[in-house]
């Protein structure tokens, strides 16, 4: 055992650490303290981690293909809640995708058109459920050059019954009713069963014509008589109705300043990406987007979608 006694000097020079290593304690542990706290408050406020300070105008990017509609609304919600939020943009640049996505952030639309100004700002193309979208907005605003329209509906299915036929693999089904395997791959699809779905796609049709009646406050009639799947430039689509004036995304900015009054500069706010990382988004988004639609399309999903958008297919 050491017994040697502790001098003077390392005794003082102890004493003297101790208060510093004291204070460096509690200073960590405010540190932390204050940041959960204040981490805890914006989780609660909004989903956006921003000052409320000035006037502001938030943008909701509508990206790719769109298959669900949770995200959109959650975002909607989140900046008609918050005050210091004067107008909403849509940034659109998708060719649409599933029926009942595209309703429910139209819906959210024009829940959210009745407290706030929302614009809708077209990229290089808005067709169909994109355009659905739009349509729900107080004013829409394109390029020239914006592919856009495609008012209708489609449904693929893929058939394989001769390739199975060629490696010898038959199907079995037993089923409760005439229709429960319509669309099936491995048979030819009957009468009945494409006059059943034909009845079914101009059901949704209809409501896709109403929705832009409604929210563009056109004629029905008018709007039937293009809604046949094409799709217009955003000159073309501008003479139709169907858009209220030409411009870009810093047009689309000034045109929601001048609608809410907002003199000067307006801070943009986005909504906090989650969950991937910006490598994600950038190599493999659109890569993940075109394989997922293609597995789809096997299923035959009805869809507000174009066709020939972003190298794949809402018509």
């Amino acid at each position: 055992m050491n017994t040697e006694p502790v001098n003077a000097y390392e005794k003082s020079s102890f004493k003297r650490d101790r208060p510093v290593t004291l204070v460096l304690l509690i200073l960590i542990s405010a540190i932390l303290f204050f940041g959960t706290l204040s981490a805890i408050i914006l989780s609660f406020s909004n989903h956006t981690p921003y000052i409320s300070y000035g006037n502001k105008i938030g943008v909701i990017p509508i990206d790719g293909i769109i298959k669900n509609s949770d995200k959109i609304i959650e975002q909607l919600a989140d900046f008609r809640k918050n005050k210091k939020i004067k107008a909403i943009i849509l940034r659109i640049n998708s060719p649409g995708g599933g029926v009942g996505p595209s309703q429910e952030i139209y819906k959210e639309t024009i829940r959210t058109a009745k407290t706030k100004k929302v614009i809708a700002s077209l990229g290089s193309i808005a067709a169909s459920g994109g355009y659905y979208i739009a349509s729900a907005a107080d004013k829409i605003i394109a390029n020239p050059g914006t592919l856009t329209g495609s008012i209708g509906v489609i449904m693929e299915f893929i058939r394989v019954e001769e390739l199975l036929d060629k490696i010898g693999v038959q199907f079995r089904v037993i089923k409760s009713g005439e229709f429960k395997d319509i669309g099936s791959p491995s048979r030819k699809m009957t009468d009945k069963e494409k006059k059943l779905l034909q009845d079914v796609i101009e059901d949704i049709k209809e409501q896709f014509v109403n929705a832009v009646a409604q929210g563009r406050n056109m004629q029905r009639e008018k709007v039937l008589e293009i809604a046949d799947g094409r799709i217009f430039s955003g000159k073309k689509a501008k003479a139709l109705g169907l858009i209220d004036s030409l411009g870009n995304f810093r047009d689309a900015v000034d045109l929601a300043k001048e609608m809410v009054h907002i003199e000067g500069e307006a801070k943009l706010i986005f909504p906090e990406k989650k969950g991937r990382s910006f490598i994600w988004d950038l190599l493999f988004e659109g890569l993940f987007d075109s394989v997922s639609s293609k597995i789809n399309q096997a299923y035959g999903p009805i869809e507000y979608r174009w066709n020939g958008g972003f190298g794949i297919s809402n018509n």
